[in-house]
């Protein structure tokens, strides 16, 4: 039961998320669609961790190479991310409002993302691996 709450909590985070950078994309006022790149960002940046789950074998260690290399590149993507929606503001792509939406779009799925690792990327009977 608290795990499909924890589900339920996590999937209606997101959906808040992508509803600020669909609001950044579609409203008149703003009218680009060139925000919806961030995307790409949301689907790479798990990518090193679960490189990094799958190579490494020691679990017991406090810190390996190998996860220390996924933070960093996990880390890279993120900040990418943040990144990204400012310098298409900059160069006046898209206007500053639409950046704030992305921005704080950005917030929500990433907290997203580490809060799903957080309840379900545990190891124990009920983790991310049965999705």
């Amino acid at each position: 039961p608290c795990a499909v709450a924890a589900l339920v909590a996590l999937s209606f985070s997101g959906a808040i998320g992508l509803t600020f950078l669909m609001l950044g994309c579609a409203l008149e006022y703003y009218g680009v669609y060139w925000p919806l790149f961030v995307l790409i960002f949301y689907f790479i940046c798990p990518i090193p961790h679960f490189i990094a789950k799958r190579v490494s074998d020691d679990t017991d260690a406090a810190s390996s190479a190998c996860r220390e290399l996924a933070y960093f590149f996990t880390t890279g993507i993120v900040v990418s991310a943040f990144g990204f929606p400012i310098i298409l503001a900059r160069v006046e792509a898209i206007k500053w409002g639409a950046c704030g939406l992305v921005l704080a779009g950005n917030a929500v799925i990433f907290l997203t993302i580490l809060g799903f690792f957080l309840v379900f990327g545990r190891g124990d009977d009920f983790s991310w691996e049965q999705w």
